[in-house]
């Protein structure tokens, strides 16, 4: 096979054979850059095939006894084409048929195939997949968890209020410099699926030590609220999460985990871009402390006086089943 470093390409193999025609193999192999061996090759190869024995052959051997047969692939093909299964359905379905094959083999032939994207399969766009919406039903019937990471103010703020090449920050990078770090700050967050419903905690760390009392507070603060059911919570596939005690902190409730590399699946947690652009990011905050004081007062103004979209400008508080909306504005 030719690369970008082969002295060959099949027009150089082409010459090769020309210059043969009235000089020793020799003279041209060493012209060419190549070896006698692979000069003769290549004379020997156009002498039986011509110029379709110069072009690259295929390193494939000429027998597979454990390829797969040619009737099973068909039948992959066709699977694909009329169902539009994926590989791990198709796998499936010839298992069942009494036929096993496994998801791998069936991905590697679809790709060989060109029918492992769906576009390739219908370019006109047609597909029988519809778009299917996660839609809470009720109050406590999905609660989404999540955990923001973001980095720790140093006092007297940092270079959103200082600026990036003031004196400030250049101290702060030669801190780092020697190994000072300023750390990190993990927004642990539950909302209700059906209510928007938010409760956020600034907490040191996000490990299942940490995340399985804050889902107990969770629960109590939701309580308060009404949601004293919770059938189903909704988490990423964080480490915390997956950890056992976790698992036995669920109790009762449903544990389901987004697939992976999706978040958009739990996209409702803390409405992120909400809390980005209208907490996190709204202000200059001056310390840790006077932010983690403000999240307090974030999470009543979102939760009982901020209009949400999904309920037709009212607070996430009026669709509980208490009710609660009658919260003070201003409050210390």
């Amino acid at each position: 096979m030719t690369h970008r470093s082969a002295p060959l390409t099949p027009e150089g193999r082409k010459r090769l054979v020309e210059r043969y025609r009235t000089r020793p193999i020799a003279h041209v192999a060493a012209e060419m850059g190549v070896s006698r061996t692979t000069a003769s090759k290549w004379v020997s190869r156009y002498k039986r095939f011509g110029e379709l024995g110069l072009v690259d052959r295929s390193s494939a051997p000429a027998r597979q006894p454990a390829a797969t047969p040619g009737r099973l692939v068909d039948e992959i093909e066709s699977l694909r084409r009329e169902h539009k299964w994926s590989a791990s359905r198709i796998a499936f379905e010839l298992h069942q048929a009494g036929t096993p094959v496994s998801r791998r083999t069936v991905t590697r032939l679809l790709a060989q195939l060109g029918l492992n994207r769906r576009r390739f399969i219908d370019p006109n766009g047609e597909t029988n997949r519809e778009s299917q919406r996660i839609t809470a039903e009720r109050p406590g019937h999905m609660v989404h968890l999540d955990v923001k990471k973001t980095g720790r103010i140093p006092d007297g703020g940092g270079w959103r209020v200082h600026g990036k090449g003031s004196d400030v920050a250049r101290a702060v990078a030669r801190t780092k410099k020697r190994g000072a770090k300023t750390g990190y700050v993990f927004l642990q967050s539950a909302i209700d699926g059906y209510s928007r419903l938010a409760y956020t905690e600034a907490l040191p760390d996000e490990k299942a030590l940490t995340a399985v009392p804050f889902l107990g507070r969770a629960r109590a603060w939701f309580a308060a609220h009404g949601i004293t059911r919770i059938e189903r919570i909704v988490t990423d596939n964080g480490a915390c999460y997956r950890a056992n005690a976790f698992e036995q902190a669920m109790g009762e409730n449903r544990h389901q985990r987004i697939t992976p590399y999706t978040p958009r699946h739990n996209g409702k947690v803390c409405e992120d871009w909400i809390l980005a652009e209208e907490f996190r990011y709204a202000r200059s905050w001056r310390s840790e402390a006077e932010r983690t004081a403000g999240l307090e007062v974030w999470n009543r103004h979102y939760n009982y006086h901020r209009p949400h979209g999904a309920h037709d400008g009212q607070p996430p508080a009026s669709a509980t089943p208490s009710r609660v909306n009658n919260v003070l504005a201003k409050y210390s």
